[in-house]
């Protein structure tokens, strides 16, 4: 007899507490994350022929981004009453993001000057190799190569490439020109927000695969690198990790006070974002299921669209932390001394070099590559010596980048005034769960007034 069959009156027994500790997806997640590490650690060789796990479940995730970010951007601009608040929204973005791009440099450049960890390592420029080194790893493309990249070839080459910005690009024309269209754009607004509906469906689908994927990921990184390798460069590794910490509970939890909200119940909220980061080291998995927390904590659904998109590309804190303490690192081991003047040129230069890594694996290693090929200071050969590590570095920069968007979207859309302040408080303490079901609209937030003056980025000091 089923359970749908038992005789009325009959009580069914609740789930067992063990049963529904089980079924929550960040619990999952870290069980797949330890068993990873234990197979790669026990059998190396087979833990490294699991990479596939884990590929296949970011392959799954990134065929869903690029329509979703679409459905977001163009239903949220097409929707607004003011179309201005769009180019603010934007603004206030940009400028959030040079700033604590900014200070997570600085953070980093005062760390690895004080901690020094390549001293004493007398590296021999001569025995260094790019040879073994991936070949992104020897190429850059410069600023205005990367602006022009933004412009897609055609109206749909944007959503075939793996770059976010064109899409977004894309996204904010096609969502004015819906606008401006009247009863025509409206209807055709209104069929995109059903659509995307579907969508978030399909990924409500995709991340049950989430344990697989966090599982083969950390089974090839274990595998493949080995946990010995860490014990030749455990202060660069341990100091990287302490440092995108420190920016994560200081920093950021300074920029949550001054909104009137807390860093630790954020990343309680977030915890299977951040489980599923830690598997896979790249934010790009969770890159649709952080638009609809975000939606759900209170922030309006235009700045959720522009701004997590965007930060995706400007707004790296892991990875600006990961530049300076990575470049100095390895003129340290050389035995390279750099004045206070050539390491702020170097910031300089990250600054931009900084804007081209995406939320991919690998992506900051590729970016300290095209940062050391811009200065002089630096072989590029040098790489070889921090490549190894890099993997165990990766889930920092990932890590500490996703929560610098996440943080991001929340301030820039108090400052706007799209932000349910009431709603977000009551969703941080837990009053109002989270349930991955498709997004619908956040409440509508109170009305902005017309062309504000740009409010000044708080100071952290």
């Amino acid at each position: 007899m089923s359970r749908n069959d038992a005789a009325p009156g009959t009580v069914t027994a609740p789930p067992s507490r063990l049963r529904r500790l089980l079924s929550h997806l960040y619990i999952q997640c870290l069980i797949g994350i330890m068993a990873g590490a234990v197979v790669g650690w026990l059998w190396p060789t087979f833990g490294a022929e699991l990479k596939p796990l884990g590929d296949g479940f970011i392959a799954l995730v990134k065929m869903m981004i690029v329509p979703i970010i679409f459905c977001t951007v163009v239903h949220g601009i097409a929707s607004m009453d003011n179309l201005r608040a769009v180019g603010r929204v934007s603004l206030k973005a940009l400028i959030y993001f040079e700033v604590f791009t900014t200070i997570a440099m600085v953070i980093g450049l005062v760390v690895v000057n004080i901690v020094k960890p390549g001293s004493g390592l007398h590296i021999d420029v001569a025995s260094l190799s790019t040879k073994g080194l991936p070949p992104a790893a020897t190429e850059h493309e410069g600023f205005v190569e990367f602006v022009l990249a933004m412009i897609p070839a055609t109206l749909v080459s944007a959503f075939t490439g793996n770059d976010i910005l064109p899409v977004l690009l894309v996204s904010v024309l096609f969502g004015f020109g819906l606008h401006a269209s009247g009863e025509a754009g409206l209807s055709i607004a209104r069929g995109i927000e059903k659509f995307s509906t579907v969508l978030f469906t399909l990924i409500r689908w995709i991340m049950r695969l989430a344990p697989i994927g966090a599982f083969g990921s950390m089974a090839f990184t274990i595998g493949n690198y080995g946990l010995d390798t860490l014990s030749h460069l455990a202060l660069l590794v341990g100091s990287f990790w302490l440092t995108a910490l420190f920016f994560v509970l200081v920093v950021l939890g300074a920029v949550m006070r001054l909104n009137g909200l807390r860093i630790l119940p954020f990343l309680r909220y977030i915890k299977e974002e951040l489980l599923i980061v830690l598997g896979t080291s790249s934010t790009e998995p969770v890159l649709p299921r952080m638009m609809a927390k975000l939606q759900h904590v209170g922030a309006s659904k235009p700045v959720v669209g522009i701004t997590v998109p965007a930060g995706y590309s400007f707004n790296l804190d892991g990875t600006a932390i990961y530049l300076t303490m990575g470049s100095v690192f390895l003129a340290q081991a050389l035995g390279i001394g750099l004045s206070l003047t050539q390491q702020l040129s170097m910031l300089a230069i990250m600054l931009l070099t900084s804007k081209g890594a995406s939320g991919v694996t690998g992506s900051g290693f590729i970016a300290l590559a095209a940062t050391l090929s811009a200065v002089p200071h630096v072989p590029v050969a040098a790489l070889a010596l921090i490549f190894g590590i890099d993997r165990f570095m990766s889930e920092a920069r990932a890590l500490t980048s996703l929560v610098g968007n996440g943080v991001a979207t929340l301030a820039v859309a108090r400052w706007e005034g799209q932000l349910d302040e009431d709603r977000a408080k009551a969703v941080l303490r837990g009053e109002i769960p989270y349930v991955p079901v498709p997004v619908t609209p956040a409440p509508k937030p109170k009305a902005v007034t017309p062309e504000p003056a740009l409010e000044p980025v708080p100071s952290i000091g």
